[in-house]
């Protein structure tokens, strides 16, 4: 039979092929933690796409919220994830309140109500990928994490831009939108006119906008300082948000209809060469 750490291994391997790829880039005894974390973010982040209605979406969440609160019926069973991710918050004494926050943000995941300002943007990115990283980098040298704060914050900001523009023809299709209210003022546009497709040039500005935003904030990561070699890790997937955030500027409206991420082997071998140079 397949051991705990091998199972929730398998699982991120099937649900975030570029964070299991961070993991295998890991050292070897902090690989179980790490595997835990991302398979408990993957478990949150995909909650939308395995139900149908907001209610039992909540519902998901609260068992999370529950598990790691200690309520009697959050208990992890036989959920391999649920009990690899509570081993590994006891055993290098990550705070809770990280994870519920991460987890009161994709509430809002469950519903198509927009961000009205980037500001709201960013504290979303902040409590999910930034929260991410910061967590990973408490596994990984928890005396030198505070050090980064700041390039956490900004890299999982520039890190969830890219994703929510990969994913932008999936959100169009459910009446969703995570560019912000005020940069789609900022070109002509509301939310319906947006999502209704027709003005293609004020689309393809609100986009570029959007994807600049990301851009920007990547800058402000890599000018934080240079990463500890022990923390580096945690941010190897942030050195995959720079082509898509400068692709979707080159494709514009086009990215309503599709928007494919870099060949697989494309993002294992940037993941790669970061690791190799230290830079994300």
């Amino acid at each position: 039979m397949a051991s705990e750490p091998d199972i929730v291994l398998s699982t991120l391997r099937d649900t975030d092929r570029d964070r299991y790829l961070a993991c295998l880039l890991s050292p070897e005894e902090k690989r179980g933690a790490l595997a835990a974390l991302y398979a408990f973010n993957a478990e949150i982040a995909r909650v939308r796409d395995v139900v149908h209605e907001a209610l039992p979406g909540e519902i998901r969440l609260q068992w999370w919220r529950d598990l790691i609160e200690g309520a009697a019926h959050g208990d992890p069973g036989g959920n391999p994830v649920a009990a690899a991710l509570l081993a590994a918050i006891e055993e290098h004494r990550l705070p809770r309140d990280t994870f519920l926050a991460m987890i009161d943000a994709r509430i809002g995941d469950l519903y198509n109500d927009p961000f009205p300002t980037r500001n709201e943007l960013e504290g979303y990115a902040g409590e999910t990928a930034s929260a991410l990283i910061q967590l990973a980098s408490l596994v990984l040298a928890p005396a030198e994490a505070a050090e980064t704060a700041h390039a956490a914050g900004h890299g999982g900001v520039a890190q969830a831009i890219a994703g929510l523009l990969l994913l932008m023809p999936l959100h169009r299709r459910r009446g969703q939108l995570y560019i912000p209210l005020d940069i789609l003022a900022a070109t002509g546009l509301d939310r319906d006119a947006f999502l209704a497709g027709q003005e293609r040039d004020r689309i393809a500005a609100a986009i570029d906008a959007f994807a600049g935003l990301g851009l920007e904030h990547l800058a402000k990561a890599r000018a934080a300082g240079r990463v500890p070699k022990g923390l580096f890790p945690a941010y190897l997937p942030v050195s995959l948000a720079e082509p898509v955030l400068r692709d979707a500027g080159r494709h514009g409206a086009a990215l309503l209809e599709k928007n494919e991420p870099p060949a697989q082997w494309r993002r294992q071998l940037r993941m790669v060469k970061a690791q190799f140079l230290q830079r994300f």
